[in-house]
């Protein structure tokens, strides 16, 4: 008899990163967008279904851009947390 044969485990994945190539790039969109909203509209920030027109005719989903990086946090870089902070995201204070 021949034995089963047993599934090879799946490389481990390195957990992504807001820090790195595209991740950082997206951080900056919405750091620009959330900027702009807050420029225009005042205090509040955007809900969550927000969608914001940027300068290049593209849009940007900033509602839920906040709230990803809020589960992100932990992940996020001490410069990054102070670039949400002064947004006015309270969370991200240090």
């Amino acid at each position: 008899m021949k034995k089963a044969a047993r599934a090879r485990k799946a490389a481990a994945k390195a957990p992504a990163t807001s820090t790195s190539g595209r991740g950082a790039a997206a951080f900056q969109t919405g750091v620009e967008a959330l900027a702009q909203y807050r420029e225009r509209e005042g205090g509040d920030l955007p809900g969550r279904g927000h969608v914001e027109l940027l300068p290049d005719g593209g849009e940007h989903r900033t509602g839920v851009w906040i709230v990803n990086q809020k589960q992100r946090r932990g992940r996020l870089t001490p410069e990054q947390l102070a670039q949400l902070a002064e947004l006015g995201i309270g969370w991200a204070r240090t």
